[in-house]
């Protein structure tokens, strides 16, 4: 049977068979024609070597002033007048707090008026030793009359030195009502007010008053770091070796660097055994008064590397507690490698064992790699890296 097309529908049959032709030609070339290889990426790399480096080793540390003085009562009575503040800075001398001194100036009126008797029984028996003086020499009376007024007489004297140290007690009592600051400093927590009964006998002071144009930090070593210490400064002994420490550095609890150097003085004579430590103290000035005492912080001690291996913190990555890096072989392939880090300076690690100077490593774009993949090596070197982020 023969089929007759108009024009229109012949044009629709030809098109549909174009259409036809282009897929199958699509699908019968597309297995055998094999996909282009990805671009090797180029990324920086880095060529390790052994430079000069600083590390530091922080220990935790609680500051106090050169002086805490509590501040106490020497006598008995009700708070009249308190003359500071907490917190207020006062000069040696300044007037604290005055105790009600009534009962101490009726006490030294009493034992002035027990002088004043006492003085003048003296009075009248020298008046006796001195009439009778006469009469023994000329042999009118006898001089047991004399003898018994001479020992009236040494009694009402010391009767006399007896009242004057009455009256200078009773002076020092009274005097005790005044508090004064015993040196420069800041005055702590006061908890007493007007009209609180205190005494040499209670148990909280009237405040502590704190020195601080230098204030001393107090950390602990362990064994083990007290070991390296000693090992890491000549010297035969301890005080040797702190001579020989460098300056520390003390990091503020805002993680800011107090501006402001200090210097370990001295170690504590022993090792506390419940925590296995030892204390050392370090001193720093305080003249703007930026420290108080009770405040925390962290010692930083810096130790000097002459030869050390270098890498950046960028050009590694951590998988299950490890640190990696991606070593470029000869043939520009990657492989991951592990390292030991010593110690970290600034955005840098200090490797221990993993690489060796000359090894080159990936610096940035790790995130694009993985196990045997070739790169195109930029070189970059270490010195610029340094001179534009150091150590």
């Amino acid at each position: 049977m023969k089929i007759l097309l108009s024009p229109k529908n012949r044009l629709v049959v030809a098109a549909v068979l174009v259409l036809t032709i282009v897929a199958y030609s699509c699908n019968s070339t597309s297995g055998s024609t094999p996909i282009a290889a990805a671009q090797a990426p180029a990324l920086p790399v880095l060529t390790v070597a052994r430079i000069p480096a600083t590390t530091y080793q922080d220990f935790s540390a609680s500051i106090e002033g050169t002086k805490d003085i509590e501040i106490r009562p020497q006598v008995e009575g009700y708070i009249d007048r308190i003359y500071v503040d907490e917190g207020a800075h006062v000069k040696k001398g300044t007037v604290l707090f005055k105790i009600n001194e009534q009962r101490y100036r009726e006490e030294l009126n009493n034992a002035k008026a027990i002088l004043a008797a006492a003085e003048a029984n003296l009075a009248n028996a020298e008046i006796n030793v001195g009439k009778l003086t006469p009469l023994v020499e000329n042999n009118v009376v006898s001089d047991v009359q004399l003898k018994a007024a001479t020992a009236s007489k040494n009694a009402a004297k010391a009767s006399v030195e007896q009242a004057a140290a009455m009256v200078q007690n009773a002076s020092i009592r009274l005097g005790y009502t005044t508090i004064e600051a015993p040196v420069d400093g800041y005055i702590g927590r006061i908890p007493f007010k007007t009209g609180s009964l205190v005494g040499s006998a209670t148990i909280e002071p009237l405040t502590v008053l704190s020195e601080v144009r230098e204030v001393y930090a107090y950390f602990s070593l362990s064994e083990q770091d007290f070991m390296l210490f000693k090992n890491q400064y000549e010297g035969s002994s301890i005080e040797e070796k702190i001579s020989k420490m460098p300056q520390v550095d003390l990091v503020l609890a805002d993680n800011s660097v107090y501006p402001r150097k200090g210097k370990v003085e001295i170690a504590s004579g022993q090792f506390n055994s419940s925590m296995g430590s030892i204390t050392f103290r370090a001193a720093f000035e305080n003249t703007e008064g930026l420290l108080r005492s009770g405040n925390t912080g962290r010692v930083r001690i810096p130790r000097s590397i002459q030869s050390a291996l270098v890498v950046p913190q960028e050009a590694t990555y951590e998988l299950q507690d490890k640190v990696f890096v991606f070593v470029v072989a000869d043939s520009n392939k990657v492989s991951s490698k592990p390292i030991t880090i010593t110690a970290s300076s600034g955005n840098y690690y200090l490797v221990g064992n993993g690489l060796q100077a000359g090894d080159k490593i990936v610096y940035m774009g790790l995130d694009r790699l993985r196990e045997g993949v070739a790169i195109v090596p930029e070189p970059i070197s270490m010195d610029s890296l340094l001179r534009s982020r150091p150590l």
